[in-house]
């Protein structure tokens, strides 16, 4: 059986983290979004970093847990590509983009979700 929910945000933010991805962050969007009930957002400073993240989380939340992307939006060219797995949508984000538009600011009523030990 494959995590769903809240195991499959930490397992992306987990993926993520390996891959030196920057200021991890999981909200929980329930009530409030219609689209997903988590939202991972990381960042990465380079067009490798970023590829290197998406690479790895798409490619460790499948082998380890089974859980295949839906859709994604963007390219790392594009500097802001969205993995959708239906439930949580991982959000990665070259650093400049992700102060521009301000996520943390338009979801600032979801309830971050504590990922780390």
């Amino acid at each position: 059986m494959s995590i769903q929910g809240k195991q499959l945000a930490v397992a992306c933010a987990k993926a993520a983290d390996e891959t030196k991805a920057e200021n991890i962050r999981i909200w929980d969007m329930r009530g409030l979004s219609n689209l997903t009930d988590f939202m991972v957002v990381c960042s990465g400073t380079s067009m490798p970093q970023l590829r290197a993240i998406l690479r790895d989380v798409a490619g460790k939340v499948e082998e380890e847990h089974g859980v295949k992307t839906t859709h994604a939006e963007g390219k790392a060219d594009t500097r802001w590509v969205v993995l959708d797995y239906i439930d949580v949508m991982v959000h990665v984000m070259h650093q400049e983009l992700r102060d521009y538009y301000g996520l943390e600011d338009l979801w600032k009523d979801a309830k971050e979700v504590v990922w780390q030990d």
